[in-house]
């Protein structure tokens, strides 16, 4: 008597296939959250809605709101330290080092303009994403203080205490993206050429030699 093998059996997929989530687009989605209602309007649910995923899908790449705003929070420090570094490598001249940073951090504030005042604000952020961003920020201020310095010791802007220098310039520039509005008349192109003119007139102060006052004649 022949025995027929057993028909082997088959294993089907369960559920749907699985989608692979681009973080960039998520990132996307969040900045568009952010936009729509800041870092409350941030949500698994309305970022998933953004991705035209189901809530489920996106939950197995990203579990938690802190997970959301984490990846917005890398994609855009990384790009800011990135761009920063690259700046650095384009001239050896401190004075144009310095516009440079400018330039790109005004930049920056009218792109991120969305949630750049939460990023660089901190307080806000979720305790996950605050100790990444407090140690980045230290690191992207360092940037800014040594060009800072290198401009000090080069004469090219007053000796003063570089840390409350750079912050100040720093803080300038990422105070754009507070009122910079699309619809106003002025151009990211004109803000920009504005910022870079004020840095350089400190600039050609600082290296301004300085005029002695006239001698008084004789009898006067």
């Amino acid at each position: 008597m022949t025995v027929e093998p057993a028909p082997k059996k088959t294993t089907r997929p369960r559920g749907r296939p699985r989608v692979d989530i681009d973080p960039d687009a998520v990132a996307d989605a969040v900045a568009e959250l952010f936009a729509e209602g800041g870092l409350e309007a941030v949500s698994i649910l309305d970022a998933a809605e953004k991705l035209s995923v189901s809530r489920a899908t996106l939950y197995r790449t990203v579990p938690t709101k802190e997970h959301l705003i984490g990846i917005l929070f890398e994609r855009s420090t990384g790009e800011l330290t990135r761009n920063a570094k690259a700046s650095m490598k384009e001239t050896d001249d401190p004075a144009e080092r310095l516009l440079n940073l400018v330039r790109l951090q005004v930049d920056a504030a009218i792109r991120m303009r969305r949630y750049m005042p939460v990023f660089f604000g901190g307080g806000d952020l979720p305790p996950d994403v605050f100790e990444r961003w407090h140690k980045w920020s230290r690191e992207y201020e360092k940037i800014w203080v040594a060009v800072v310095k290198e401009n000090m010791e080069a004469g090219v802007i007053a000796d003063a205490e570089p840390v409350i220098t750079a912050r100040l310039l720093l803080g300038s520039c990422i105070w754009v993206s507070r009122w910079y509005r699309p619809k106003d008349k002025y151009t990211t192109e004109e803000i920009t050429e504005v910022a870079v003119n004020l840095v350089r007139s400190l600039q050609s102060a600082a290296a301004a030699p300085t005029k002695k006052p006239a001698a008084r004649k004789p009898g006067k």
